[in-house]
């Protein structure tokens, strides 16, 4: 038979546990949020016609992979961004990530 103290227990660790999940949570949730709302200012983004709603987010997505993915420059996603939209060869060297 259990105690009052060992209830107490178990409920103090599921509460435990059920926090550090919901933390855990939201601190992936928080950091990839905030390199689409920094790097992409996807909080901006007004586009509201057709498709572009479901499918620029997914775009957006894909470039920050592929910005991840390339390793030769020690740089931001954001300054990884601008060289790509100045540089057409370091555009073509990101693109061709996405192939491997």
């Amino acid at each position: 038979m259990l105690c009052p103290y060992d209830i107490c227990t178990s409920r103090l660790l599921q509460s435990a546990v059920i926090v550090n999940s919901v933390r855990n949570h939201w601190e992936i949730e928080n950091s990839l949020h905030w390199v689409l709302d920094v790097a992409l200012k996807e909080d901006n983004c007004r586009i509201s016609k057709d498709n572009a709603p479901q499918t620029f987010p997914v775009l957006r997505q894909i470039a920050v992979n592929l910005l991840n993915k390339e390793k030769r420059l020690k740089r931001g996603i954001k300054n990884k961004q601008f060289l790509a939209a100045i540089d057409n060869n370091y555009l073509t060297i990101l693109l061709a990530l996405a192939k491997k």
